[in-house]
């Protein structure tokens, strides 16, 4: 489909054009023009990417809407004339069909490999027929078009003579209708966003942690919540800012970008400050005082907004005074800038207010107080400075700059200061688009003094002047922040003395902390005396098995006392001294058979006690203590028999296998109700959408009901539906097709149903949605820079289905959840992944994207799906974190010992912390150390005696999650009970596992990871233990320097340098 040009808009602009042109006079500003006799617009090949916008290509933008380039317009008053390829011809007929106010005359020039055309010469000769013709002489154009221009021209008899129409032009662009300003508050709403709710934060928190971190570093930081990479690793815009800002819900995210790249400037800048929209980020590190200029300007739909800001820390009286003068002055100047006043005077009387004021800083004013934007995102014809006339109309767009330069400090060191913000002309007065992060309270900050705090810290009657010990939960992010020990404070200084923010590592600690304490105690109430053996409920029963109940059963073929199979019965008879013996296939361990001379030996080998080692367990027997036959041999010279019989007992054997591990999945299987169709009306449906797993036959699509207690999903020829009752529904998941394949309403169950012949845990119903939204060349600004009008058409149109199947999708999750709260009397909500906490890690065998819900940690893209329920995992431990690696491994184990814990591997480290903030947001203790643990024993262990384990510390001592403090020593105490079995752990690891961590001291490894050695002393204070031991008794002393590993007394312990002992990855735990 091609693009649709809004020609009713062009019409109407064409008409403004022809209007002000027809009626020019040399006093008015459309001036430049008066004399033209024609209008020559020229557009060559698209300007660099970071070159700023042309004023040909914004009036050819304002006009048309898109960028069309290598394409030529000739204003004459009696018509227009375009020149261009026939590709762009397609699109420019368009202008014809709207009643534009002259007659449009299209002239195409001809393919590369066609025959040239006439049109570029007509061109030229209805251009040289004129005398005076207007352009926009200071811009040159290149490309083959232009080339071929300005050779038709060298070679006609007469040229015209060219005025510069650019004032002309930007008083066409510089009203603005309602259309445009729909863009600019977009984008004002947009850099106002940004500014508030990211940039502040950002650098509050850099100040708080004295972050070492350059000028270029934080604008590429601020520059990617707007999205950045490409390909599969491109990450879209950061909603977790934009999200908190108004009248964003329906923004075009592939039409918004910067202006500029972010100005942030600080004292220790080596450049000085700039205070022109020029100025860049430098790679100098960024000061932690003093004063710091930031300027953000934004771009929506190729309109701009742009504001910046002063913040100061620690400003002096003249710096807080000169700050309040240009809060003072942008107000009045507000109501100065109304319709009918010129440039000079707005500037004039910001002069004259800073002459009241402060006639000192009146050389250090700017000496300009801004300029008009819009598509151009700096009109110089509308400089708000001293030698501009023009005057200022209703609608237009300014840039209100208003600062000081070359101010100098207390110590002699210059610095400058600027509010700027985007105003809207109007009839009395004018308004701010732009907004925030700019009253005193928002940006000087004040330094507590050091020895303040400290004579705080001291008074014993003033226990309220500590860190609180959590977060403040409604805290404001502005008024409470610390520097370096000191606090950052506003007017409030009191409540900023009183109340240190901790750091967010610091937060996690004590969150944590507090945490395994809960765990522990919840443990140990859980798992009292009375139930520490709760973890028997899962070893192994005994069970009967009989294969006939009388001789007379017994089949006619073992009247040979030959060796036969029956399979009815499951039972393999064997002759034995004259009788024949049946003996259950069950009793059965194995059969093999070997050749040795003429005779075929066939050994059966039987279930015995003692025969299972390593990971899995004995087989139970109802009396162990009995005499047992361990196997049984025959020969014989038929060796084809003794084939035929040994496949027979293998096959049945492997029969029999089967049939019980089919049994044993099944057992939770479910018999569902019948579902209740609704009646009365019609069932909400969602056409057109594919189930998985799927069902038997061709591949679908089929439809989704809601009926009176479940959902129905019909195959579209009708012989295959699936049922699903509200009250098997544990979550309810819609997963959007924003930078995915396919949009989802995911059902995960309570219990598992069959579907055909396999049971399901999960039901998933989708559409696909076509992936034509990214942007291969990964420039955002193709829109206005290169004209692609057919790619850009589809992009929107992919956009738009895109936003319909979300919408769709979304209503009708929303309309289960309440049909089915309805129906049960519970609440079911609709749980939406996160894509921005998402993280990539092996669940099963591939890397996968993992995202984070409200209650769940999800992958629904591809099976098998994950669902991990987050209230019933009990902690979470992070294996293999090492600074030398590049990967670590994360282990939940559930609430429900019996079930084994799930293995997240390969994580990349870069997201270790992004997992530890979203692991401690949803309150799950975690445990951090450098190597693998094999939670096989360690579960069975536990699961041994859950008491004595909690008895002993449990998850904090085990894994060192929280803050041990002076527990960890007698934690240690306990921990080799729940250490497994090196031997058992070499069995079950394999070599390559283990030399994986070969040569490397676990112990010593661990020590950093688990917390243990938190509070431990100084050197010094242990080396003065270890003399005075030395002197009262060097005997003693000695024989622990021997034993320092196994003895607990209080002499050993200033000697320990190790972490207490933990479970061996991989069986080995090396001293070097």
């Amino acid at each position: 489909m091609q693009v649709q040009l809004n020609k009713q808009l062009i019409s109407s602009r064409l008409k403004n054009v022809y209007d002000g042109w027809r009626n020019a006079s040399q006093n008015d500003e459309y001036g430049s023009i008066a004399d033209a006799e024609a209008l020559l617009l020229l557009s060559g090949d698209p300007a660099g990417e970071d070159e700023p916008v042309r004023k040909g290509t914004a009036f050819q933008t304002w006009l048309l809407g898109y960028e069309f380039p290598s394409t030529l317009l000739l204003f004459q008053k009696d018509k227009l004339l375009i020149l261009c390829s026939a590709s762009k011809a397609k699109f420019l007929h368009q202008i014809k069909e709207g009643n534009p106010p002259v007659p449009v005359e299209i002239l195409v020039q001809a393919k590369a490999k066609e025959p040239p055309s006439d049109a570029l010469p007509k061109f030229v000769e209805a251009y040289t027929s004129f005398k005076r013709v207007g352009s926009l002489v200071k811009e040159v154009c290149t490309g083959k078009l232009m080339t071929e221009w300005e050779q038709g021209v060298s070679k006609a008899d007469k040229k015209p003579e060219l005025v510069d129409m650019a004032p002309a032009l930007s008083a066409f662009m510089a009203v603005k209708d309602e259309e445009e300003m729909k863009c600019i508050r977009t984008a004002a709403n947009l850099t106002s966003t940004l500014l508030v709710h990211h940039i502040v934060l950002k650098l509050e928190m850099i100040l708080d942690k004295e972050a070492k971190i350059t000028h270029e570093q934080f604008a590429t930081q601020i520059e990617a919540r707007l999205g950045s990479g490409e390909g599969e690793a491109a990450k879209g815009p950061d909603m977790k800012v934009w999200s908190k800002g108004r009248g964003l819900n329906d923004v075009d995210w592939a039409s918004t970008e910067f202006c500029y790249s972010p100005i942030i400037q600080s004292r220790s800048t080596t450049t000085g400050y700039d205070l022109r929209s020029t100025a860049e980020s430098s790679s100098d590190t960024i000061a932690h005082k003093g004063v710091f200029l930031i300027a953000v300007g934004m771009r929506y739909k190729g309109y701009c907004a742009n504001l910046g800001r002063s913040i100061i820390v620690d400003p002096s009286k003249e710096q807080e005074a000169i700050y309040n003068l240009l809060l003072s002055m942008q107000s009045e100047m507000l109501r100065e800038i109304k319709d009918g006043v010129s440039a000079r005077e707005v500037y004039q009387r910001a002069l004259d207010i800073v002459k009241k004021e402060k006639p000192e800083l009146e050389k250090n004013f700017v000496k300009n107080a801004g300029f008009g934007t819009g598509v151009e995102f700096r009109d110089s014809a509308y400089l708000l400075s001293s030698k501009n006339s023009k005057h200022l109309k209703t609608d237009m767009v300014l840039n209100l700059s208003l600062g000081f330069s070359d101010l100098l400090d207390d110590n002699g060191k210059k610095y400058a200061l600027h509010i700027v913000d985007t105003i809207r002309v109007g009839a009395d007065r004018s308004t701010l688009l732009t907004e925030g992060a700019k009253s005193t309270k928002d940006t000087l900050f004040f330094l507590n003094p050091e020895n303040e705090i400290e004579v705080e810290a001291d008074k014993p009657s003033k226990p309220s002047k500590k860190a609180p010990v959590k977060p403040l939960v409604n805290g404001s992010p502005v008024k409470n922040k610390t520097v370096g020990g000191k606090v950052l404070r506003n007017k409030t200084r009191s409540a900023a003395q009183e109340e240190v923010l901790m750091t967010a590592a610091a937060k996690i600690k004590d969150h944590q902390q507090q945490l395994h304490e809960g765990l522990q105690s919840a443990g140990l109430a859980k798992y009292s005396e009375g139930a520490s053996g709760g973890g028997e409920k899962e070893g192994k029963t005994w069970k009967r098995f009989q294969s006939y109940k009388g001789e007379s059963a017994l089949p006619r073929e073992v009247e040979s006392l030959r060796i036969s199979v029956d399979r009815k019965a499951q039972t393999i008879v064997l002759p034995v001294h004259g009788f024949a013996v049946p003996f259950h296939i069950n009793t059965i361990k194995n059969v093999s058979k070997n050749d040795e001379g003429d005779y075929t030996y066939l050994r059966i080998n039987f279930q015995t006690p003692g025969q299972l080692a390593g990971k899995k367990d004995d087989t139970p027997f109802e009396d162990p203590d009995s005499t047992f036959i361990r196997s049984v041999t025959y020969r014989s010279s038929d060796g084809h028999r003794f084939d035929t019989i040994s496949k027979q007992i293998t096959d049945l054997k492997k029969e029999v296998n089967k049939r019980e591990q089919q049994k044993k999945e099944m057992a939770d299987v479910i018999e569902q109700d019948v579902l209740l169709e609704i009646k009365g009306r019609r069932a909400h449906k969602l056409p057109e959408v594919f189930v998985r797993p799927a069902l038997d036959g061709k591949r679908l699509p089929g439809e989704v009901e809601i009926h009176q207690n479940g959902l129905r999903y019909q195959s579209p020829m009708g012989s295959q539906k699936i049922d699903v009752l509200f009250t098997n529904i544990k979550h309810l998941f819609f997963q959007p097709c924003d930078k995915e394949l396919m949009v989802i309403v995911h059902i995960h169950l309570r219990a598992p149903i069959m579907i055909g012949k396999k049971k399901a845990h999960d039901i998933q119903f989708f559409r696909e949605a076509s992936d034509v939204q990214f942007d291969e060349t990964g420039n955002r600004k193709r829109k206005h820079r290169y004209g692609d009008e057919d790619e850009i058409e589809m992009e929107q149109q992919e956009r738009k289905r895109r936003q319909m199947l979300n919408k769709e999708f979304k209503l009708f999750a929303e309309r289960i959840a309440e049909a089915a709260s309805t129906s049960m009397g519970e609440t079911l909500e609709v749980d939406i992944p996160f894509r921005e906490l998402s993280f990539e890690g092996v669940p099963f065998r591939t890397n996968v994207r993992l995202q984070p819900t409200t209650e769940c940690l999800v992958h629904l893209i591809d099976p098998p799906f994950l669902v991990v329920t987050l209230n019933e995992i009990e902690i979470a431990s992070l294996e293999r974190v090492q600074f030398s690696l590049k990967q670590f491994d994360l282990v939940l184990i559930f609430k429900d010992f019996t079930k084994p814990p799930l293995h997240i591997n390969s994580i990349p480290s870069g997201q270790l912390d992004d997992v530890k903030n979203w692991l401690d947001s949803v309150d799950i203790p975690l445990g951090e150390g450098p190597v693998n643990l094999n939670w096989g024993p360690i579960m069975k262990t536990i699961n041994e005696s859950p008491y004595d384990f909690f008895q002993q510390g449990g998850w904090r001592s085990f894994l060192g999650g929280g803050d041990v403090d002076s527990d960890a020593d007698e934690g240690s105490d306990s921990e080799s009970e729940f250490e497994a079995d090196p031997e058992e752990l070499q069995s079950e690891e394999s070599s390559a596992d283990a030399s994986e961590y070969d040569g490397s001291d676990a112990s010593d490894d661990s020590g950093s990871g688990s917390g243990y050695d938190d509070d431990s002393d100084d050197g010094d204070d242990w080396e003065e233990l270890e003399r005075k031991a030395a002197k009262s008794d060097s005997k003693r002393a000695a024989e622990a320097k021997g034993t320092r590993g196994d003895s607990d007394s209080d002499d050993d312990r200033p000697k320990k340098k190790k972490a207490p002992a933990k479970p061996k990855a991989n069986g080995k735990n090396k001293k070097r």
